[in-house]
């Protein structure tokens, strides 16, 4: 048998509230830290006295009285985990695990019985129920009853407040039984009374929690703040940690206490006591205690009489009483040699003090972020502030705390104290940033083992995304629907009045002999059209690509929303992932399991759920699968409208013809309007005819290249196209309109 054994999931029973916290069970200690507060309790195993085991509502009880008569006790334990517990008490710890048989009968009348610090209530010999006496804050005692008060905790879902004792008289018996029931409470209740001198008295501090300047009054057990309106108690079972920081000016300290449960002031609560003190300032104090009941009681840290600076006592006293120890800030070094950074929290200003295992907000309100509850931090933009960032930090149980108005000097400086403290920052691969917070040291000291783990369900879905992102692209590059755009037509009338204008398709297929066949000339023209349009698809394509990449903005200055493309009918429908595939099997479940739960808390919960799911082969290969079906049908639809779009353009050529005729009758008057003559004149009239006109014009064009008896200067002279005058003008007009037909 190993001489440790751990259990991370217990909880420790608090004034009616249960604390999760991690107890370890040593060879030569017993050790629980609080996982709320970060609070360790340990003592040695030779302080044990008796361990018992008692049944509870829900799981078991394992119970440890020491010598000194505190109780504590530790809920959650399995009925299968008795045998393994026994057998490690009865070997290191010198006792028997007994087991304690609860009554079972629901009567209200048995026997008291004080046990150290608590108030045993047995129905038959049988433990009914048991009072923790430290939880008892006033007693009151009449005839007959004796009455207990309890401390409030907020933190328990349910707090018990007052519980009466009827105790009948006795005829046969003098004592008074009221009488020694009411002291035997006393004797262990947890009653703050201001009795005897106090050992020191400091007078007008300066608090900033609460607010105002108090006589503080340090007694042997509890402090007491008085003011001018108000008094508080303070026991030291509930400071947890001292701080003493150096304010940023350097002229003032920073004197913080810790506490768990707060002060309390009507609805508000105080977990911080900050007391403000001069650098300068200097005091001499007075104990009330002589020099051997100081060197008996506090092992000689403190002296009747004490002098120095104000901070100096003030903290070396408290220190001694409380037996707490002092945290300052350690390695961290801010731009302008200061131990802190100056920003905003809750539009409040105050000081973040990076510290060597967590950080402290000061002052409104203060705030304490121990590295072993840190999740993650993160470094943002600042809002509308060039000259500033903002720190996050997001803890393990999802609260996230904004730090505004950083200067950006101390950005390199805070992230380097975060990377040597291991903390995964969150705008970084979690791979190089650590493994959470605290990574090495051991789990009693607040470790965070699954705070860096690499997330393989994150990079599944990135890589899905930017799969589903690829497939969309090919969507749009494969489309063969496209957008009229007249500029790129190569048949379009030529400007009449440009200088130089373009050569045109009929240019080159007058230039050919008469004598070509009609099937090849046919061959020829559907091939140059194939090439154009296969440029013209290059040509698009790239535009889109570069309209997607391109940053474009508004002239209103609001950024347009960007629209989706819209899925003609009977396109097929993208595959689902795996996720998805998983989630809408176990939708159904997830409401039963959670009933009243809301549309994003089912996405959320099914998040996690996916998370934790150990195989998903299953659903891996279901979204296989369908992503293999959809490329297939993919494939098929553009072979659909690939074929679509062939027959389309077939029913564009045979009516390109049509659309020349009509538009040769007006460009053909104006020329013929301007008679001047020149060169000029003849270059419009031979350009403006399409490449798909009729073969009116070939004819006139074909005799004056070859019949050299003619000049151009007669071509202005001749008649309208429209009536041929000679006879064999008309035979070549037939000719021509023949083989335009066959066109």
């Amino acid at each position: 048998m190993s001489d440790v054994q751990e259990y991370p999931e217990v909880f420790q029973e608090v004034r009616g509230a249960l604390n999760p916290g991690r107890l370890k069970l040593q060879s030569n200690s017993v050790t629980f830290k609080n996982i709320k507060t970060g609070k360790v309790d340990q003592y040695q195993s030779t302080d044990i006295e008796a361990v018992h085991w008692l049944k509870r509502a829900r799981g078991n009880c394992l119970k440890m009285l020491l010598n000194n008569g505190t109780i504590h006790r530790y809920d959650g334990f399995k009925e299968m985990e008795f045998e393994r517990l026994a057998s490690f008490v009865s070997k290191y710890y010198n006792s028997e695990l007994e087991k304690v048989d609860i009554a079972m009968k629901g009567w209200n009348w048995g026997q008291a019985d004080f046990v150290a610090n608590a108030l045993n209530f047995k129905i038959d010999n049988h433990l009914a129920f048991e009072i923790p006496l430290g939880n008892v804050s006033h007693s009151t005692n009449t005839k007959n009853e004796v009455t207990l008060e309890f401390h409030q905790n907020d933190d328990a879902a349910v707090s018990l407040t007052e519980l009466r004792f009827h105790i009948p008289t006795d005829p046969n018996t003098e004592v008074d039984t009221v009488a020694e029931f009411y002291e035997k409470v006393l004797a262990k209740a947890d009653i703050i009374q201001a009795t005897g001198d106090a050992v020191v008295t400091f007078t007008e501090v300066q608090c900033l929690t609460p607010r105002g300047r108090y006589d503080i009054k340090l007694y042997p057990t509890f402090l007491q703040l008085h003011g001018k309106t108000f008094d508080y108690k303070v026991p030291y079972t509930t400071v947890l940690r001292l701080f003493l920081l150096p304010h940023k000016d350097s002229r003032q300290m920073f004197f913080v206490v810790s506490l768990d449960p707060p002060i309390k002031q009507g609805q508000t609560r105080y977990h911080f006591l900050i007391l403000l003190f001069n650098k300068e300032d200097e005091m001499t104090v007075e104990l009330g205690m002589t020099e051997e009941e100081l060197k008996e009681k506090y092992d000689g840290k403190l002296n009747p009489e004490m002098h120095g600076l104000e901070y100096e006592v003030v903290s070396k006293i408290f220190k001694a009483i409380t037996q707490r120890k002092i945290t300052v800030p350690g390695s961290f070094e801010g731009q302008q040699g200061t131990r802190c950074v100056s920003c905003s929290y809750k539009a409040a200003t105050g000081l973040l003090y990076p510290l060597e295992r967590g950080f402290i907000f000061v002052h409104k309100p203060p705030l304490h972020i121990r590295f072993d509850e840190i999740n993650c931090v993160n470094f943002a933009r600042g809002s509308g502030n060039t000259r500033s960032f903002d720190f996050e930090i997001e803890t393990l149980s999802s609260s996230v705390y904004h730090f505004v108005g950083i200067e950006k000097d101390e950005y390199g400086k805070l992230f380097d104290f975060v990377s040597s403290k291991k903390l995964r920052v969150k705008n970084i691969d979690k791979n190089k940033s650590g493994k959470g917070a605290n990574a090495g040291t051991g789990a009693m000291s607040g470790s965070d083992e699954e705070g860096g783990d690499h997330d393989a369900y994150l990079e599944r879905m990135k890589a899905e995304g930017k799969q589903r992102q690829d497939d969309d692209e090919d969507d749009d590059t494969d489309s063969s629907d496209e957008s009229f755009n007249p500029g790129e037509s190569g048949s379009e009338v030529a400007e009449e009045y440009d200088s130089n204008p373009p050569t045109t398709d009929s240019e080159d297929s007058d230039e050919e002999s008469d004598s070509e066949p009609s099937e090849a000339k046919k061959a020829r023209k559907e091939q140059k059209q194939k090439e154009k349009a296969e440029k013209n698809e290059k040509k698009k394509a790239k535009e889109k690509k570069r309209s997607k990449s391109a940053k474009t903005v508004s002239e209103g200055g609001k950024r347009k929303s960007k629209k989706k493309s819209k899925r003609e009918k009977g396109q097929p429908k993208r595959p689902q992932s795996s996720y998805f595939l998983w989630l809408n099997e176990n939708r159904e479940k997830i409401k039963e399991d959670n009933p009243g739960i809301s549309i994003t808390e089912v996405s959320k919960k099914a998040g996690e759920l996916w998370k934790k799911v150990s195989d998903k082969t299953k659903w891996e290969k279901l979204a296989e699968e369908a992503k293999k079906d959809y490329v297939k049908a993919m494939e098929q639809w553009n072979n659909r409208e690939i074929s679509e779009g062939g027959s389309d353009e077939g029913e564009g050529k045979d009516s390109s013809p049509k659309k020349s005729k009509k538009s040769n009758s007006s460009p053909s008057k104006k020329a013929n309007d301007s008679r001047a003559g020149s060169g000029v004149a003849y270059k419009s009239k031979e350009f403006i005819s399409s490449s798909d006109s009729s073969g009116e014009d070939k004819p006139k064009k074909k005799k004056l290249r070859k019949d050299g008896s003619e000049s151009e200067k007669e071509l202005p002279s001749e008649p309208d196209e429209a009536t041929p005058n000679t006879s064999e003008d008309s035979g070549h007009s037939g000719k021509s309109g023949s083989e335009s037909g066959s066109d």
